[in-house]
């Protein structure tokens, strides 16, 4: 139960620097903090001590096809804002996100079966 907290706590640390930096005269870089590797490194840690380093290695590679959805999402919304409320912007923003995302998954599964 500690952990559960702790890990809220620091998703709460997260957001409020985010809304800190949104603040400032330089508040693109709110855009990234979220970009901090905190889930890759917790999945990086588990596959590399729970399987081999090869494995690792393979994980490695999918994270950097990975961006490829995220790139997705941005060039999307940057698109969407201009045509629509933001709230539709985001969800559609998301949409294009799951689809390259599903995209993505589909073809490392067709051609990196094993």
């Amino acid at each position: 139960m500690a952990g559960l907290i702790f890990k809220a706590l620091i998703g709460a640390l997260v957001v409020i620097l985010i809304g800190i930096l949104s603040k400032t005269r330089n508040y693109y870089i709110a855009g990234l903090v979220p970009l901090f590797p905190t889930f890759a490194l917790i999945a990086h840690y588990i596959v590399g001590t729970e399987r081999n380093i090869e494995a690792l290695r393979t994980t490695i590679i999918f994270g950097l096809w990975a961006v490829i959805p995220y790139m997705v999402y941005l060039l999307s919304l940057y698109f969407f804002i201009a045509s629509m409320k933001l709230p539709y912007a985001l969800i559609a923003a998301v949409a294009c996100w799951s689809l390259a995302a599903w995209a993505l998954i589909s073809l490392w599964s067709r051609f990196h079966a094993g």
